[in-house]
């Protein structure tokens, strides 16, 4: 309150107090692929485009009725199960494979600075004021990717290395990098960060730096899928999850294919569907779409806590390969596929989703629901709070947000989102020293609702009832 003379009455807003958090929009669903007969006005390439639940925008994306490239069966699939909102992402499609793999990994233009293939995701909230949480890009994530670097040994350590050295890798072949670590003054491991593709041989390794006699010999092979791997740090910069699709081969190709991560933002779906196109003619689609579609719907019918799983599928007719399922059935294929954390389709009652859990290394984020339920809450909370940025750090100010936050959670125990929660002020992270830096530390938990994934009925034949006869 400023000290001002004033003869007369005057009012005071008094901007303190709780704000209500809103939680973020988590039915989103960003999809990348081809469209060669797109309209390049209203989807150009590398562009997010956002459609808004309607099929006439998304028939832009196939001028010719011809349904040439991977995004105009995609959007049909996802509508098939909801009006789902999506943020569209064309590339161009290469004279070769590899080319369209390049275009869709795409990076930031070295000149114009604008995002590419699928980085283009990162900048989709400032274009269309939306961000992706359900990223797809059906038919680029289905394949491991064929003699990329799997591992490079140290052949000798070299010394004198005051940093470690630049690690170059090359041959024919392209993608792959790594970097290398010191032990001392010399080097002791290198890890791959890319193991790219396409080496016909083993590439040529070199080290540079401001020692001397490292040598490093790489070993090629089978690899995870890159499109996937890059996807992977985009989904941890939006909290949102990868659907990615399995080879549609058989069980051990899905299970290989699983093996290839360890991230809780991916989840593995498997086989493609099988669907009626425009002229009525069945056609196989990838599962991803499907899966994305039905989490939008979830999100937006139920919330996002529920499981997407034992969800029933519009729109398709089958699968491209039987997946045979009975309720209780340890054994079946359904069942197999779950326990390695390959997501599938099964007929009981109609065609329906089956599988809970992600790829993630860590148990703590085994289930699809539960990754999304921190991600929501952590980002909504983030946020709702630019209110907060910059203001005096003040008891008053400190309980505003400590209510604030509670009284989101509480809403969320209400709605059955969440099971309990609270946020606090822990006085041993705010201490003067870290005040006076401009820092201050808020706590919160909470617990999320888990899937009844498993349940168990225990039968008891007992002849205590023999009596009611009588």
């Amino acid at each position: 309150m400023a000290d001002t003379f004033l003869h007369g009455v005057e009012v005071l807003d008094i901007d303190s107090g709780p704000r209500p958090i809103q939680t973020v929009r988590s039915s989103v669903i960003g999809l990348i692929g081809t469209a060669p007969d797109a309209d390049a006005t209203k989807f150009p390439i590398n562009t997010p485009v956002l459609i808004a639940g309607s099929r006439r925008e998304a028939a832009a994306l196939d001028m010719t009725g011809a349904g040439e490239g991977t995004l105009p069966s995609a959007m049909d699939t996802i509508f098939d199960q909801v009006g789902a909102v999506v943020i569209v992402v064309r590339i161009e499609e290469g004279e070769t494979e590899a080319e369209t793999t390049a275009n869709m990994l795409g990076g930031v233009d070295a000149i114009t600075g604008q995002y590419e293939g699928v980085h283009a995701f990162v900048g989709a909230e400032n274009i269309v004021g939306f961000a992706p949480k359900i990223l797809i890009a059906p038919g680029f994530t289905q394949t491991r990717s064929t003699n990329g670097v799997t591992s490079i040994s140290v052949s000798a350590g070299g010394s004198d290395y005051t940093v470690a050295p630049t690690v170059s890798i090359s041959g024919v072949g392209t993608g792959a990098e790594a970097i290398a670590i010191l032990t001392g003054d010399a080097v002791s491991e290198i890890r791959i960060v890319k193991p790219g593709s396409g080496y016909t041989s083993a590439p040529t390794v070199t080290l540079t730096g401001d020692g001397t006699g490292a040598t490093a010999t790489a070993t090629t092979g089978d690899v995870a899928n890159a499109v996937a791997s890059e996807l992977v740090g985009i989904a941890e910069r939006l909290r949102a999850v990868i659907l990615t699709d399995g080879p549609n081969t058989n069980d051990a190709d899905a299970i290989a294919y699983r093996g290839d991560f360890g991230s809780k933002r991916v989840f593995v779906t498997d086989p493609k569907v099988i669907k009626t196109d425009g002229d009525g003619n069945l056609v196989q689609a990838w599962g991803s779409a499907v899966w994305a579609g039905l989490i939008a719907k979830s999100d937006n019918d139920r919330g996002w806590w529920w499981s997407p799983s034992n969800m029933e599928i519009n729109g398709i007719q089958g699968t491209t390969r039987a997946i045979d399922f009975k309720l209780g059935d340890a054994n079946c294929r359904a069942n197999l596929l779950n326990e390695k954390e390959v997501a599938t389709i099964v007929r009981l009652d109609g065609f329906r989703t089956w599988g809970n859990r992600t790829c993630s290394s860590d148990p703590k984020w085994a289930f699809l629901c539960v990754v999304r339920s921190a991600d929501m809450i952590n980002e909504s909370l983030q946020q709702a709070h630019l209110w907060a940025v910059d203001r005096g750090i003040t008891k008053n100010y400190v309980t505003d947000v400590i209510e604030g936050v509670n009284r989101y959670l509480r809403s969320l125990v209400a709605k059955g989102a969440i099971l309990g929660g609270q946020c606090w002020i822990d006085p041993d992270l705010n201490t003067p020293d870290q005040i006076t830096q401009g820092k201050v530390y808020f706590d919160f938990d909470f617990t999320p609702v888990y899937p009844a994934e498993h349940i168990t009925f225990r039968s008891h034949l007992v002849d205590n009832y023999v009596q009611e006869i009588f």
